[in-house]
């Protein structure tokens, strides 16, 4: 099936989000497998603050891009489309932002028996 990297944006810092949120992102692999797709990786992103960026060689402390939203968190899934990447997607549980969805190119996941 085809890969989607889903990105998590949030306004409020990791350690604010309620509990419900926190709930449910433990509970986002099972719901999307009940849809017929499947997390394949998922982690979450040390504050913005961490951060440090490279620019034509030149290093700084900080996000590449300041914005009012912060990339917390990533995670992939498998879907038969994008369309059906979209409907998984929309069950991310958010506190205050969004997420985005991109199609993954050449990246394979190679079970090992």
């Amino acid at each position: 099936m085809p890969q989607y990297a889903v990105l998590i944006y949030e306004r409020v810092p990791p350690e604010e989000l309620p509990a419900e949120v926190m709930r449910a992102h433990e509970q986002l692999p099972s719901r999307i497998a009940e849809l017929g797709g499947r997390e394949v990786a998922g982690m979450g992103l040390a504050p913005d603050s961490t951060a440090t960026s490279i620019r034509g060689g030149v290093v700084t402390d900080g996000p590449f891009i300041e914005t009012k939203e912060v990339l917390a968190g990533v995670f992939v899934i498998e879907a038969r489309d994008l369309d059906h990447a979209l409907a998984l997607a929309k069950l991310t549980p958010i506190a205050d932002g969004g997420v985005e969805v991109r199609p993954l190119v050449g990246f394979e996941v190679t079970e090992s028996g």
